[in-house]
C-alpha cells in the first residue's frame, strides 16, 4: 500500500519561500505522475503542479506558473515543491498525490501572513 507523508509546511510572510516535500513509500514512484494539490476551508482540493513520469515534464496551475517550481528525487522515494513569492491566498493544506490518486496523505499547513 502507498504512503504519502507531506511536510514542509509552515507559517512565513508574504513574499516569502518555502519548499514542500513528498516521501511516498510502499509504490513505485519512478512509474507514476505525481502532483501537488491544495486546499482551503469550504474549498475542493485544486491542482497546483505535476510532474510526468516521463520526458513530457512538469505542468502548473495559472496562479503557480513562475513562482513554484515541482520536482522528484525518484531514487530517493520524493517529490517537492519549492513555493517563492508566497502571497496569503496560497494560504491552504498542501496535499501530494499520484495521478491518478492513492488514498490522501495528511497534508502539510501553509500559512502566508504578517
Amino acid at each position: 500500500q502507498v504512503q504519502l507523508v507531506e511536510s514542509g509546511g509552515a507559517r512565513v510572510q508574504p513574499g516569502g519561500s518555502l519548499k514542500l516535500s513528498c516521501a511516498v513509500s510502499g509504490g513505485r514512484l519512478a512509474f507514476y505522475t505525481m502532483a501537488w494539490y491544495r486546499q482551503t476551508s469550504g474549498n475542493q482540493r485544486e491542482l497546483v503542479a505535476q510532474i510526468f513520469s516521463g520526458p513530457r515534464g512538469t505542468t502548473y496551475a495559472d496562479f503557480a506558473k513562475g513562482r513554484f517550481t515541482i520536482s522528484r528525487d525518484n531514487e530517493r522515494g520524493m517529490v517537492y515543491l519549492q513555493m517563492n513569492s508566497l502571497k496569503p491566498e496560497d494560504t491552504a493544506v498542501y496535499y501530494c498525490n499520484r495521478i491518478p490518486n492513492f488514498e490522501w496523505g495528511r497534508g502539510t499547513q501553509v500559512t502566508v501572513s504578517s
